[in-house]
């Protein structure tokens, strides 16, 4: 299945209130945002994620791009998993049979460096331009990505 990307940081929509879509700091497996891509897969599936959400892998530094890279399966191949149902363990697994099992340390360093993006790096910048476009410039408690998806989404 091919997933049409309509979506950019640059041309992000209003923010809406997901139903389905948990937060970006939630683990699966011990690993952060791998539910959440999941959950994205799941929703545009079934027509309800809205516009405004960085699906896929067309942008190399979209999070859905760096977890696939870091679970070592292809985007598309996970896309048809997901849709064949499951629970996220078991599509967990799939990627870990598929891919790379990641060791404890891996997903530790992986886990900070998702829960920091945004922070003191070279995406700060941009963090900070689409924390202006929202509104929320003067939030001195979003420093990172993950950050500002739990605002944006909690702001509706």
């Amino acid at each position: 299945m091919t997933i049409a990307l309509k979506e950019s940081t640059t041309e992000m929509s209003a923010a809406t209130k997901v139903h389905g879509l948990r937060s970006s700091y939630e683990k699966v497996g011990g690993i952060v945002f791998f539910g959440r891509m999941l959950d994205k897969i799941r929703l545009h599936g079934a027509g309800r994620l809205p516009p405004g959400y960085n699906l896929g892998t067309a942008d190399w530094t979209w999070f859905d791009a760096r977890c696939t890279r870091f679970l070592g399966v292809a985007y598309p191949a996970l896309v048809e998993r997901v849709l064949r149902g499951g629970s996220d363990e078991e599509i967990l697994e799939w990627c870990f049979r598929q891919g790379r099992r990641p060791g404890e340390e891996e997903i530790e360093v992986w886990n900070g460096f998702m829960l920091t993006r945004g922070w003191r790096d070279r995406s700060s910048d941009e963090l900070a331009e689409v924390k202006r476009r929202r509104g929320f410039g003067q939030r001195d408690d979003i420093q990172t990505w993950f950050d500002f998806h739990r605002a944006d989404e909690e702001n509706c």
